[in-house]
């Protein structure tokens, strides 16, 4: 009794994404290898996900897809296009060069491997997407998917299946950015880096960047901020020791690089959470400098209700961080900005603030 075939994960996806009728049309015909040889693995068939994600991608109906050749020929593969101008192409892997601006810096060594196993196991699922780097010639440069390019190398694909579009020179690091947030795969310190370096380029405010990205002003703002930390600091963010949360509450640590060093090696130790960070930075901005002020002077806070109240109203009024204390004399309120485009939006939300006030 012959034994049933096993169906595989690759199928079981291929059966959720339309890839054309299963007849053929005349006049077209599918090449196929001849009885004996084996199936090269990870190139694309004529059901292969690689083509059907493909047309998704670059818009095509797969109604109407030419299906793509299952061996590659000494000729060039057929190409779908999409009426934007996009091509589906089975690309060698040398002809691709990594995208120089690409944000991410770290890949997980375990998740690599697991991509690969399934890229051997089933093929790659989702075409890379590169840009032809002259007229012509065939030699390309990665825009989206630079972790599934090293996956192919390392599973010894011949070809990868790739979209091909044009990508201004502006646009690279925008989406490369933007595919690698959408993944969540760049850590804190990495999306930040990124951050400053299209403002640098692009000469573009945050509320500008904000609005290109998709995300908000504040997002932007306090992700660039995090690059003013210590050395060390950026290290542990980096690394995953310390969350975004504890970086930017580090961030508002008044007493300098050495205690902002000392407070996210105590985060570590006793596993502060976020708001104990908070506190903790709170408390060590109201301590004076014990050596400008002798402990006999020092002056203790005066807990005041409805103060939290009121620095809560101002930090949704102005969309930043604001701090309100209360001495025995005196009162404090602190609004903190990042930049200086970010003060002068607070400025200007004041003097809105201050003239609505007048014509009441």
């Amino acid at each position: 009794m012959s034994q049933a075939k096993k169906g595989g994960l690759g199928r079981g996806l291929a059966a959720l994404i339309p890839t054309g009728p299963d007849t053929i049309p005349n006049g077209l015909t599918t090449p196929t290898a001849p009885p004996g040889t084996a199936k090269p693995k990870g190139l694309v068939t004529p059901n292969g996900l690689g083509t059907a994600a493909a047309n998704v991608i670059i818009g095509v109906d797969p109604a109407g897809a030419k299906p793509a050749s299952p061996l590659r020929s000494d000729t060039q593969a057929e190409e779908l296009t999409s009426p934007s101008g996009a091509v589906y192409r089975e690309i060698p892997p040398d002809q691709i060069e990594p995208n120089p601006k690409q944000p991410r810096q770290v890949f997980e060594e375990d998740a690599l491997a697991e991509l690969v196993h399934s890229i051997r196991e089933f093929g790659l699922m989702q075409p890379i997407v590169v840009r032809r780097l002259e007229p012509g010639i065939d030699k390309y440069q990665l825009v989206m998917g630079e972790r599934r390019w090293r996956a192919c190398q390392e599973a010894g694909l011949e070809a990868i299946p790739s979209i091909v579009r044009e990508t201004a020179d502006d646009a690279l690091l925008r989406d490369a950015l933007l595919e690698n947030i959408h993944r969540v795969q760049l850590n804190p310190l990495e999306e930040a880096a990124a951050y400053q370096q299209l403002l640098e380029e692009f000469g573009v405010t945050h509320e500008e960047l904000a609005a290109r990205i998709g995300r908000s002003r504040p997002v932007v703002t306090n992700m660039i901020r995090l690059l003013k930390l210590p050395i060390p600091v950026q290290r542990r963010v980096a690394a995953g020791v310390l969350s975004a949360g504890h970086a930017r509450a580090l961030l508002g640590l008044e007493a300098g690089p050495d205690a902002q060093e000392a407070l996210a090696a105590r985060i570590v130790a006793e596993g502060m959470s976020v708001r104990a960070t908070e506190e903790a930075v709170t408390l060590a901005n109201r301590e004076p400098d014990s050596a400008a002020t002798p402990p006999a002077h020092k002056r203790k806070p005066i807990h005041m209700p409805g103060l939290q109240d009121v620095a809560e109203k101002l930090s949704n009024s102005f969309d930043t961080r604001v701090t309100v204390s209360l001495g025995k004399r005196k009162g404090k309120i602190v609004v903190e900005f990042g930049s200086v485009e970010d003060l002068e939006r607070i400025v200007g939300l004041m003097q809105q603030q201050q003239l609505q006030m007048s014509s009441e």
